[in-house]
C-alpha cells in the first residue's frame, strides 16, 4: 500500500519567472519575497565570487548573514556580462521572463541594452524594476548610494540617536525600504498586466523610499518648525515612552498613549495616585517638558522591583510594555516558538534556521528552499534557453559562466 502525499496548495506567484541582476540588500530582499510567494527567481551573479554580499561576513556556518537572509529559494546563474555570448544568453532568458529586477550601478543596465525600452520591444509582457539610490533622472541620478549615505540624505540620522551623537539604524533601513517598495510595485505591476496584457517600468529610489518613512518627522517640522529632537530609545514627543532601568539591572520599555493610561500608571504601577494630577505632569505636553523630573520618580519606583515585576504591574494596568531583548532573546522568543514561525532551509553549508515570512495565510505555504551556491544552476538554466552543450562548455571555458 502506498501513501499518497498531500497535494501542494498553489502559491500566488507560481509560474512567474523573475530574473535579477542584484547585489547587496535592496534587490535581493525584493526578489526573495517574490520567491517566498512561489516565483522562480534566477539570480545572475559574477563568475567566481558572485554577489559581493556573499563576502560580508562568515557568521552563518561560514556564509554571510546578509546573504542567507535575502537569497533563499533562488537559482544562481553566473554570467560575465562583459562577454557578448554571455550577454546574449541573458537576453535570450529574458524573452520568456515575467520580471527583471536590477540594482546595478547607475546606468549600467541601460548600457548593456537592458533598459525597459529595449527589452519590452522583444518581450512586451516583461516588467522591469530598476532600484537605485536616487532614481533614473534628476541631478543626483548618477551618484553612488549606499544604505548609510541614504540614511544621511533622507534626514534619518538627524532624528536618530542621542542629543550629542546621531546614530544610524542597526539594520539596513534604507535598503529594506527600497526592497519593500520594489516588491510591492512588482506585485502591483503583475496585477496590472493581468488587466492590460503588457508589462511596465518601475523606478524605485532608495531616497524616496526612506523619505516616505520619514514623513512623520518631516510633517512635525512643517514650515520650519523645530524637528523632533534626538532622544535615544525614548519617544521624542510622548512621555513616559521608552526604556527604564529596573532594580535587577534589566531594562523595561513602556509606552503611555493617553491620559487614561497615565492615571492607571500612577495608580497601579507607581502606587502614587496623587501624581496623576500633579500640574507638572497632568498632560502629555507637560510630562514631555518635565521629563527629567518624571524620569527620576519612575526610576525610583522601578529601582525596588525586578524587570519581571515591573512588566507584571504594567500588564495589570494594561500599559504597553516590552523587555529590551538582544539577538539571543529574539532567537529564543517564546512567541515565535509558540506560533511555530521557524523553519529549516538548506544552504551550501548545511541546514540553517529561517523565519517564515510575516503574514500567516491559510491558503498556501511559503516557499522555503535552499540558499544557492555560486553558479549552482548555470548549466541547467542555459540549457533551457536553447544553448547547446557545446555552447555552454565554450562559455565555461572562456570564463563567461
Amino acid at each position: 500500500m502506498t501513501t499518497q502525499l498531500p497535494a501542494l496548495k498553489p502559491r500566488p506567484l507560481d509560474g512567474i519567472t523573475v530574473v535579477s541582476l542584484e547585489h547587496a540588500i535592496a534587490a535581493p530582499f525584493c526578489t526573495r519575497q517574490l520567491a517566498d510567494l512561489g516565483a522562480r527567481v534566477i539570480k545572475v551573479e559574477r563568475p567566481g565570487r558572485g554577489d559581493f554580499a556573499r563576502d560580508y561576513d562568515t557568521r552563518v556556518k561560514g556564509l554571510a548573514s546578509h546573504f542567507v537572509w535575502t537569497n533563499r529559494s533562488k537559482e544562481s546563474l553566473t554570467l560575465d556580462l562583459k562577454q557578448p555570448d554571455a550577454l546574449a544568453a541573458l537576453k535570450q532568458l529574458l524573452l520568456k521572463a515575467d520580471v527583471l529586477v536590477q540594482n546595478l550601478a547607475p546606468g549600467a543596465a541601460a548600457r548593456m541594452g537592458l533598459s525597459f525600452a529595449a527589452l519590452s520591444e522583444a518581450n512586451p509582457r516583461l516588467i522591469v524594476c530598476d532600484i537605485s539610490g536616487y532614481g533614473d533622472d534628476g541631478p543626483y541620478r548618477d551618484k553612488k548610494a549606499y544604505d548609510l549615505l541614504i540614511q544621511s540624505e533622507a534626514g534619518f540620522l538627524s532624528v536618530t540617536g542621542t542629543p550629542e551623537v546621531p546614530s544610524k539604524s542597526g539594520n539596513s533601513v534604507a535598503d529594506i525600504a527600497a526592497g519593500m517598495y520594489a516588491y510591492t510595485s512588482v506585485l502591483s505591476a503583475l496585477l496590472l498586466r493581468g488587466t492590460t496584457g503588457v508589462g511596465s517600468h518601475i523606478d524605485v529610489s532608495m531616497l524616496e523610499a526612506l523619505g516616505e518613512w520619514m514623513s512623520f518627522p518631516m510633517y512635525y517640522a512643517f514650515e520650519g518648525a523645530p524637528p523632533p529632537p534626538r532622544s535615544g530609545a525614548a519617544h521624542a514627543s510622548i512621555y513616559p515612552y521608552g526604556p527604564f532601568a529596573a532594580g535587577d539591572g534589566g531594562t523595561v520599555m513602556l509606552g503611555l498613549q493617553n491620559e487614561r493610561e497615565w492615571k492607571a500608571f500612577c495608580d497601579t504601577v507607581l502606587k502614587n495616585p496623587e501624581l496623576a494630577a500633579d500640574p507638572r505632569f497632568d498632560n502629555n505636553a507637560r510630562r514631555n517638558q518635565n521629563r527629567e523630573a518624571l524620569k527620576a520618580i519612575v526610576l525610583a519606583a522601578f529601582g525596588a522591583l525586578s524587570a519581571d515585576q515591573v512588566c507584571a504591574l504594567l500588564d495589570q494596568a494594561q500599559i504597553a510594555n516590552a523587555r529590551m531583548n538582544d539577538m539571543a532573546g529574539l532567537w529564543a522568543h517564546p512567541q515565535l516558538q509558540a506560533r511555530e514561525r521557524w523553519r529549516s532551509v538548506g544552504s551550501p553549508e548545511g541546514d540553517i534556521p529561517a523565519l517564515l515570512p510575516p503574514g500567516r495565510s491559510n491558503a498556501f505555504e511559503y516557499r522555503m528552499d535552499p540558499v544557492p551556491a555560486v553558479g549552482q544552476h548555470s548549466e541547467a538554466i542555459l540549457a533551457e534557453t536553447g544553448l547547446s552543450a557545446a555552447a555552454i562548455a565554450a562559455l565555461r571555458a572562456s570564463g563567461g559562466i
